[in-house]
């Protein structure tokens, strides 16, 4: 599935990192605008649900409205 969300709090690459890291863990690929705060996702359904990368990237801190 490919889909962008928002996500918000990101000021660095750190920040940048962080989510690329989070969204991976969950079996997906992120590629994030740190400038607008999108982030477009690839992930499988199969393997991971949209909920379950919302869920990851607001583990490390940031916020998915």
């Amino acid at each position: 599935m490919n889909t962008t969300i928002k996500v918000e709090g990101m000021t660095c690459q750190h920040c940048v990192k962080a989510v690329e890291k989070a969204v991976s863990e969950k079996g997906g690929t992120a590629r994030v605008d740190l400038k607008s705060g999108m982030v477009e996702l690839q992930f499988e359904e199969s393997k991971s649900s949209l909920a379950d990368i919302k869920a990851a990237i607001e583990e490390t801190g940031y916020s998915v409205p």
